[in-house]
């Protein structure tokens, strides 16, 4: 019923999407992304499998019953030496023997083998979890790069656009100079010239917004080659956060989540190990049949303990253990050399946030002085004050701002993005 209730989910939100009634916000892609299959998926799996694993473990602190049947023949033995009745087996009871009896068995902790592989089991769990967190932070990530990169690409077009319709502008009118020999057959060679690289540029360009929309959508669906409506953000993007209260917010970050897991699943192994060097304590109860006819009259019941101790096998053993141990250590080394290289991906990932926020102002004015020194070098060139190079070198200098721009906000929408990453947001 749950996953019935989740399909019919995932096809409602594909079907808003195809359809595209209302523009996608991000967060409406990331609600996308994780109700489709994808390695949150099989992580989400893993976490179900280590559940059941928990599950298998409590069960062995339970006693088990069977029912056991059995019918042995054994010859009759031969010669007047045996008794009447006796088989020619001596180790068996009888002729005749029918068993049918009810035995439990139940182990009782003593080496503590159990209790380690319970611990094992919860550890998998945590682990398993843990994984399923990461891949889910992971996923919402890559969601979030591709929606802003399409926005990037489409913004890029545009402006490709602009810039393409005010090459082919110039163009026409040093030609129409040209025809009324104000100007010289040269500048409409730079004109044509300035056009033909516009024209490669904006071809690139919708070429990498098609490969942008097809990487958001492959998220969840395989239909990848309508155009997705997204709502665009790329400049309302808030500003950078204070630096927090806690000093080390990376500390919150799921690895380290997963590198306790890790250890304790090596103590429990260890643990488990060290148990074979222990008396194991066992008790077995069985009531029915054991006779050589068949009536309830033979029927009774017997309960006895078994007590296993270990006297060889020692050397072995202890490396098992000595395997283990070493391996929890190394988990709390590899946490150690997480520590240094999440602090310094936080402050770098902050600074980066910082920087590219106070580079935004400055490439929102190069596009205005841009814009301005084109307008100021085609009056120069139709008022025959300035050459017709001004003109081209001021179209691509607004091409080359306008990309700066945009490249700026995306850049910081992404930032921040690993901000909250680095930040165990």
């Amino acid at each position: 019923m749950r996953r019935f209730i989740q399909l019919a989910i995932l096809c409602g939100l594909a079907h808003d999407a195809r359809g595209q009634s209302t523009p996608l916000t991000l967060p409406d892609c990331v609600r996308l992304a994780l109700a489709a299959p994808s390695a949150l998926t099989l992580a989400r799996q893993d976490a179900r499998i280590a559940g059941y694993g928990v599950r298998a473990a409590r069960a062995g602190f339970l006693p088990q019953a069977q029912l056991g049947n059995a019918f042995t023949y054994n010859s009759p033995a031969s010669g007047s030496a045996n008794l009447p009745g006796t088989g020619s087996f001596v180790a068996l009871n009888g002729v005749h023997e029918y068993q049918s009896a009810l035995g439990a068995s139940w182990e009782i902790d003593t080496s503590g083998r159990l209790r380690a592989a319970l611990a094992r089991a919860r550890a998998d769990q945590q682990i398993a979890g843990t994984n399923a967190a990461l891949a889910a932070r992971d996923l919402k990530r890559a969601v979030s790069g591709a929606y802003f990169r399409v926005l990037l690409a489409r913004r890029l077009v545009k402006a490709d656009r602009d810039v393409l319709a005010e090459a082919e502008s110039f163009a026409e009118r040093t030609r129409l100079l040209v025809e009324g020999g104000e100007a010289a057959r040269a500048d409409v060679v730079k004109a044509a010239s300035q056009v033909s690289f516009s024209q490669q540029a904006l071809r690139a360009a919708e070429l990498e917004a098609r490969i942008a929309n097809a990487e958001l959508a492959s998220f969840w669906t395989a239909d990848v080659e309508p155009e997705l409506d997204l709502v665009d953000t790329l400049e309302t993007q808030p500003p950078p956060e204070p630096a927090p209260a806690a000093p080390q917010p990376f500390m919150r970050r799921p690895e380290f989540d997963l590198y306790a897991a890790q250890r304790r699943g090596f103590e429990a192994d260890y643990r488990r190990e060290r148990s074979f060097l222990l008396p194991q304590l066992t008790f077995n109860f069985q009531y029915g049949l054991d006779s050589n006819r068949v009536t309830l009259r033979d029927r009774g019941q017997a309960a006895f303990f078994t007590f296993n101790i270990p006297l060889f096998d020692w050397f072995r053993t202890r490396s098992l253990a000595g395997q283990f141990q070493v391996r929890s250590q190394q988990a709390d080394t590899q946490r150690d050399i997480s520590t240094r290289f999440f602090s310094r991906e936080y402050q770098t990932a902050r600074s980066r946030v910082q920087l590219i926020y106070e580079q935004i102002p400055m490439t929102e004015a190069q596009v205005k002085t841009s814009e301005e020194n084109l307008k100021l070098a085609r009056v120069r060139y139709e008022g025959g004050e300035g050459p017709a190079l001004d003109v081209v070198a001021a179209q691509s200098q607004l091409a080359q701002a306008r990309t700066n721009y945009f490249q700026a906000l995306a850049n910081y929408a992404s930032a921040k993005s690993d901000l909250e990453v680095a930040a165990g947001r």
